[in-house]
Formats: structure tokens, C-alpha cells, sequence
């Protein structure tokens, strides 16, 4: 896994979102931008994590952050999980990971004795040049957006 680090400019990418656009880093010029890598659309943790942030995202925006989730769903899936849980941010589908590989989140995990391949849950936070300010490397699904808050807060 390549590991980014605090510091460093993050890596300019092209995704598409839920509904089929084009969604870059440049887009978000000038602005401060989070973008979280989580496993699977509509698993407990994911779910947990997108309504934390959603449930804060006003306060997110008086910040000027901008969010984007990634994961290897599909647009589909991601549309249904934005519907379902009224989620205000992008998601980009990066089923053929890409954006997961290019942010070193892709590689190997263990759960109840299996060893697989799989996303690792991170969080990169960027100031307005996109330089990388923090990555939250396990982040806590139900008080994500006060963890995220705190390292704006701090840098």
C-alpha cells in the first residue's frame, strides 16, 4: 500500500459520481476538501459514518469543506444509499479503484480469521491548495465530522 502522507499535495483525480458525472479535486479549487474511503454502501459502519457527516454537514459547510465518500460501489449503489439516508454530498463510484489505489487505501485486511483485500477506512482532509493537513487512518464512524472539525481547528 502507498502510503500518503501529512504535507504532501494530494493526487489529482477524475471520478464519477452517483449519477454519472465527472467529479475532480480541481473542481473544488481554492476550497478545503475531505474525501473518506469507506469499504461498502449500506454496511452498519459506512451507514454510521455518512449519517454522521450528513447530520453535520451544515456545520461542515460554515467551514467551507466540501466532502466526498469513495468506494468501489457502483453509481447505482451509491444512488440508492444517498436516497435512502438523504446524503447532501458526492459519492464517487470507483469500481475499478483507481482513486483507492492512487490514495493507498487498497490492501490487505483480516476479519474473524480471513485475510482478503479489501478498502481500509481513511480520511484525508486538505486545506483550500490541497495540500494534505491530517489523515484520520481509523476514524470513528459516529463522531466523524468532530474529528475532522478538530484537525481544521488545529492547522
Amino acid at each position: 500500500m502507498k502510503h500518503l502522507k501529512v504535507g504532501q499535495k494530494a493526487p489529482s483525480f477524475t471520478g464519477k459520481d452517483q449519477n454519472g458525472n465527472d467529479i475532480s479535486l480541481s473542481d473544488f479549487s481554492g476550497k478545503p476538501v475531505v474525501i473518506y474511503f469507506y469499504p461498502k454502501d449500506s454496511t452498519p459502519g459506512c451507514t454510521n459514518q455518512a449519517c454522521n457527516l450528513r447530520d453535520n454537514y451544515s456545520e461542515l459547510l460554515e467551514q467551507n469543506i466540501n466532502v466526498i465518500g469513495v468506494s468501489g460501489d457502483s453509481e447505482a449503489s451509491h444512488q440508492k444509499f444517498i436516497n435512502k439516508y438523504e446524503l447532501p454530498f458526492p459519492l464517487i463510484a470507483d469500481v475499478d479503484k483507481e482513486l483507492i489505489k492512487l490514495y493507498g487505501v487498497w490492501g490487505e485486511k483480516k476479519f474473524m480469521g480471513k485475510v482478503y483485500d479489501g478498502i481500509h477506512r481513511t480520511t484525508f482532509i486538505m486545506d483550500a491548495s490541497h495540500t494534505i493537513i491530517g489523515i484520520i487512518e481509523k476514524p470513528k464512524t459516529k463522531d466523524h465530522a468532530r474529528e475532522i472539525l478538530e484537525i481544521f481547528e488545529n492547522n
